[in-house]
C-alpha cells in the first residue's frame, strides 16, 4: 500500500473511525494510491449484498475492494468534500487533496451513489438539520 505520511486514521465525528491530515496538504497533491483485491462486477454484488461490503471502488474498469487495507477504507463521505479519487491505472486510482487541507482535517470524498444522499449524516447535512433559532 503507497500511502502519505501526511496522514493517519483516529477516530471520527461523521462515522467510525476517518483519515486525518497530519500536516498541510496542498490542493491537488497525491494523497495515496488507492489499491486492493481486483473483483468481478458480479462478485463486487455479492459482497455488497451478502457481507454489507462498502469498501468497494470503481475505477472504470474494475472493482477493487479495500475492505483489507489499512487507511482507504476509514475515508468517509461529506457533501463538502475535500478529497477526489481519480484513476491511475486498471488495479488502482488516486486519492487527491481537492483543496487545501490544514492539520487535523479529516479526509472526506462524495461517495457518489444517490443513497447516501437521502440518509446522509455528514458534517454538512447534519448543519442544515440544525433548527434556526
Amino acid at each position: 500500500m503507497h500511502y502519505s505520511k501526511k496522514i493517519e486514521v483516529r477516530e471520527s465525528a461523521i462515522h467510525g473511525h476517518g483519515i486525518f491530515a497530519k500536516e498541510c496538504i496542498p490542493a491537488g497533491e497525491v494523497i495515496m494510491v488507492i489499491e486492493g483485491e481486483v473483483i468481478s462486477e458480479e462478485e463486487c454484488i455479492r459482497r455488497e449484498n451478502e457481507e454489507d461490503n462498502v469498501y468497494i471502488f470503481w475505477n472504470g474498469d474494475n472493482y477493487i475492494d479495500t475492505a483489507n487495507t489499512d487507511i482507504i477504507k476509514y475515508i468517509n463521505h461529506d457533501c463538502e468534500y475535500n478529497c477526489e479519487v481519480d484513476d491511475r491505472d486498471h488495479r488502482s486510482l488516486f486519492l487527491l487533496s481537492a483543496v487545501d487541507i490544514q492539520p487535523g482535517d479529516e479526509l472526506t470524498i462524495d461517495y457518489g451513489y444517490d443513497e447516501i444522499y437521502e440518509y446522509c449524516k455528514c458534517n454538512t447535512c447534519r448543519s442544515d438539520d440544525t433548527p434556526e433559532s
